[in-house]
């Protein structure tokens, strides 16, 4: 088994970073800051360098960015959906009728991905995790928005296998990544079966991504690593990385061969943010393989409807 180390990269440090996605059409990391509400920017060099390069006000909570084919950036913020123009302005396409409210009794949204075909799946949670209150909502390509999977808790990372027959999905309040059969013509989930399961141990899965030769990479909660595993659930690498909360992570640079690992701050006490200064910050390692870029939302940026 492999073990390297993250190292960490150039940008400030996020409060509760999340959510990183290569943006192969303008060359670019983009990630989010939830709680303050930012999609954040950066540039990949050559060495793997990262540096920032802009940050964008999305809403109150940012929990999810992808890159949209008409141009910016569509989010799961707050508790619905958002454009993000090419420019920074933000503009609230959808309000979820079952989402949103106060941080004491409320939700937000949380993290998610498109498909090869360009559909948005993006998931919710509660402020205060309650079980069973989270979702994974699916926009189609005509702008309609279902829920595609109810009673979740910490709706989290999501990955398809490179033939796009499997979706994986990560529910860190269940601690257990699910594998769902996927049929890419309807965007539908079915034969919901468990891929992993954790005790804790190792901290819980949060964010993936899936690389191009089908092993899922999980961003460990409380567990200080990014985890590679083979589509049979067999533990073959560990990322190291010397902060407690790795959050999520994706394939980065014009290869595609950089590991762009997010971290947080969020929740850590004084003394852990004294023993940690790299919480929050972006981490970055060489695995030897490749993944894919993010998919584009390929669907309108008006008239988004629930049904």
């Amino acid at each position: 088994m492999s073990r390297p180390a993250a190292l960490p990269a150039d940008p400030s440090p996020a409060e509760h970073g999340e959510g990183p996605i290569w943006d192969a059409a303008r060359d670019e990391l983009v990630w989010v800051d939830i709680t303050a509400g930012l999609v954040r920017r950066g540039r990949v060099d050559a060495d793997g360098t990262v540096s920032d390069l802009a940050a964008h006000r999305g809403g109150d909570t940012v929990g999810v960015v992808v890159p949209a084919a008409d141009g910016g950036w569509l989010l799961g913020a707050g508790g619905g959906f958002t454009h993000l123009s090419p420019e920074g302005e933000a503009r609230v396409l959808l309000e979820l009728s079952a989402e949103g409210g106060t941080t004491e009794r409320g939700t937000r949204m949380n993290d998610g991905a498109c498909d090869r075909a360009g559909r948005f799946f993006a998931g919710t949670m509660a402020f205060d995790e309650s079980p069973g209150a989270g979702r994974l909502y699916r926009v189609d390509l005509d702008g309609t928005v279902t829920v595609a999977l109810p009673g979740l808790t910490i709706s989290n990372g999501l990955g398809w296998s490179p033939d796009d027959r499997t979706a994986y999905l990560s529910d860190s309040g269940d601690s257990v990544v699910w594998a769902f059969d996927y049929d890419l013509g309807t965007g539908e989930l079915s034969g919901r079966r468990e891929f992993l399961r954790f005790d804790g141990s190792i901290g819980v899965a949060d964010g993936l991504v899936v690389d191009d030769e089908g092993c899922v990479w999980t961003a460990m909660w409380g567990g200080r690593a990014v985890r590679r595993w083979s589509p049979e659930g067999e533990l073959l690498t560990v990322v190291d990385v010397p902060t407690e909360n790795a959050t999520s992570c994706c394939f980065a640079g014009p290869e595609r061969d950089l590991l762009a690992i997010s971290t947080s701050a969020h929740g850590l006490d004084y003394a852990a943010r004294t023993a940690q200064p790299g919480a929050g910050r972006l981490f970055t390692a060489r695995p030897g393989v490749r993944g894919p870029a993010a998919y584009p939302y390929r669907g309108p940026l008006t008239g988004l409807r629930e049904v």
